[in-house]
């Protein structure tokens, strides 16, 4: 079942419960049927991983690792204060989700914009480092 979620990617949270209390930033992944979030440099674990080739030592990596979406709370830069997120319809009829305690529109074409080019760029790291890596 997909659950209904109060933050999507691109948003900044703070964290608000567990070992990463107090740490803010932005929700690079939702996963909703376990409703659960992944941000970035957040709830970092480390992963053991096997050489591909004999003779290639193998590696420790850091990976962001889901946290649980009650845990987390949208947060505004501009005010420095977490608040919870309210709905409500515009003058031109488009519904937008807004910060209860700043009235902050969080749903803005801008955000949107970012949310898209710091993915396109991601790809293009990760393509990159795929094709250094297999040279």
């Amino acid at each position: 079942m997909l659950h209904k979620l109060h933050v999507k990617v691109g948003d900044t949270v703070k964290v608000i419960a567990g070992h990463d209390k107090g740490k803010i930033g932005d929700v690079a992944e939702v996963i909703r049927h376990n409703s659960k979030v992944i941000v970035k440099d957040i709830n970092l674990k480390t992963k053991h991983v096997k050489s591909k080739q004999e003779g290639e030592s193998g590696q420790i990596i850091k990976i962001e690792a889901p946290i649980h979406s009650s845990n987390v709370m949208l947060y505004s830069m501009e005010k420095q204060v977490t608040s919870r997120v309210g709905h409500k319809t515009l003058e031109n009829g488009k519904r937008v989700r807004y910060l209860v305690k700043t009235g902050e529109i969080i749903d803005s074409a801008e955000n949107w914009k970012r949310v898209v080019k710091e993915k396109e760029k991601s790809k293009e790291e990760t393509t990159a480092a795929v094709a250094s890596s297999s040279s």
